[in-house]
């Protein structure tokens, strides 16, 4: 079983990188933005639980978000791993991970991180502002921040899965496929080292 996180900043061609993992590796994608959409729109008792949080304008606790990672993973038994995209974002968050897939006789295979440097990040996203119609996708300082906030809260993540050896950063500039093979010659490498 292989069970990616992939990590990157906004405009790093996350999402694309993400739909080519999935359909070689054969992986379950696990988007905390969708787990939260599903659980709160098919009104859940998570999901009823993540609102009451969300309308007093707080944060909605890691446990309730692991309860929904939980149910996701649970609904998948014969899955052949799982890419987790925007999840763990804390340390605590990479703890409950890690016991969660230690329940069920698993572990995180990799944490992938793309790497692109600011400018070329805010001129893609910038690019995409044209035709996304999202206004944080035109507003250099919103982008500049997102940017600073993925550094700030992923950092510490990357460094506590680099501490068991499975963190790698792989080059996220060039075309579409040629990053690809760079991120599956990484998770290949991961993969036959943690002897998936």
């Amino acid at each position: 079983m292989i069970n990616l996180i992939l990590f990157g900043p906004p405009g790093s061609g996350k999402g694309t990188q993400a739909q080519k993992l999935i359909a070689k590796y054969k992986l379950v994608h696990i988007s905390t933005g969708d787990l939260f959409r599903y659980e709160m729109g098919n009104d859940t008792p998570l999901g009823r639980e993540a609102k009451a949080f969300i309308a007093k304008g707080e944060l909605v606790p890691d446990s309730v978000t692991i309860g929904m990672l939980r149910n996701k993973v649970e609904a998948h038994p014969d899955a052949h791993g799982f890419i987790f995209d925007g999840f763990p974002r804390t340390i605590a968050q990479a703890e409950a991970l890690d016991a969660l897939l230690e329940e069920k006789g698993t572990s995180v295979t990799a944490l992938v991180a793309l790497q692109v440097d600011d400018e070329e990040i805010i001129e893609r996203i910038k690019l995409r502002g044209e035709t996304s119609g999202r206004a944080d996708d035109s507003d250099e300082t919103i982008i500049r921040n997102r940017i600073a906030v993925y550094k700030n809260e992923t950092s510490p993540v990357y460094d506590f899965y680099a501490t068991k050896g499975i963190s790698q950063s792989i080059d996220g500039i060039g075309g579409i496929d040629e990053i690809f093979e760079r991120l599956s010659a990484a998770v290949d490498r991961m993969a036959s080292i943690a002897k998936v």
